[in-house]
Order: structure tokens, then C-alpha cells, then sequence
């Protein structure tokens, strides 16, 4: 339905990345972002060639299986890059007072911010503007300036 009313699509995929590629080649998917991506150079290289947008969450902020992504992180053009939190789930594993739920929350996307901007070596602030600005274009905001 999406890809007919020309939607762009927010995808998850789990451990299943050939039957996933197979599905969005065959429907031809336009537009998606991959939402908390955790996977392997090859498979983003793949996805970044179809043109998706990619999603980092809190993953990337655990030191011991988010690793990987510290350093994929920087090969994620920023026109391409969404921070994401994935709440209530992947709460930041490096926060310093961590929820007594465990409960993850947009409140957390600052610090997810400040793990992705270390990794690439760019200002958060930087980052910050960069991956809103791909946010409202992915999705099709209108920021009025006020």
C-alpha cells in the first residue's frame, strides 16, 4: 500500500537479510529508512545502494555488540542517517542514570546523538541539523522558520 500511494516505508530486519533484500528488490521499494540497523558492512553497503536511509539506535551505545556499528557508523552519508531510539527498547546501555524501569525514551536521542557524533568525528550540533534535516526529508516536514 505504501509503495502505492508513493509513502516512504520504515523497515526492520532481523537476522533475515537475504529474504529481506529478495522482498524489497522484487516490490522495488522506493523509499525506506532500515530502522535499527545493527548489520554488517556488506549488508549496509547493499542497503545504501538501493538508497535507503539508515537508523542507528541506543545499539550503538553498548560497548560490547554495539561496537561494530562505531565504526559503520562512519560510512553512513549524514543525508542518510537517522538517530532513532527504538522505545521503549535498547535503552542506552552507557547511560550514566539509567530509568529504574529500564524504559527507553525520546528523551535519550541526545545521547545517542553524542555516541554517533564522537564516532564520526563531527560536532553534535553538526549531526544534530544534519540528521533532522534527513528526518524532515525522508518524511516530508515543512520547518517554518521562526
Amino acid at each position: 500500500m505504501a509503495i502505492e500511494l508513493n509513502m516512504p516505508l520504515f523497515l526492520h530486519e532481523r537476522e533475515a537479510f537475504s529474504d529481506f533484500i529478495a522482498i524489497v528488490k522484487k516490490y522495488e521499494v522506493p523509499k525506506a529508512v532500515v530502522h535499527c540497523f545493527t548489520g554488517t558492512p556488506s549488508e549496509l553497503k547493499a542497503y545504501l545502494d538501493m538508497g535507503f536511509y539508515i537508523g542507528i539506535t541506543g545499539w550503538i551505545c553498548d560497548e560490547r555488540r554495539g561496537k561494530h556499528l562505531r565504526d559503520l557508523v562512519r560510512t553512513i552519508p549524514l543525508n542518510r542517517l537517522m538517530i532513532e531510539t527504538d522505545a521503549p527498547f535498547l535503552t542506552p546501555r552507557d547511560l550514566k542514570e539509567k530509568p529504574v524501569d529500564g524504559r527507553n525514551e525520546p528523551a535519550f536521542l541526545p545521547h545517542i546523538l553524542q555516541t554517533v557524533a564522537r564516532c564520526i568525528g563531527r560536532p553534535a550540533e553538526e549531526v544534530a541539523k544534519a540528521t533532522a534535516d534527513t528526518a524532515a526529508e525522508f518524511f516530508g516536514i515543512r520547518f517554518e522558520e521562526l
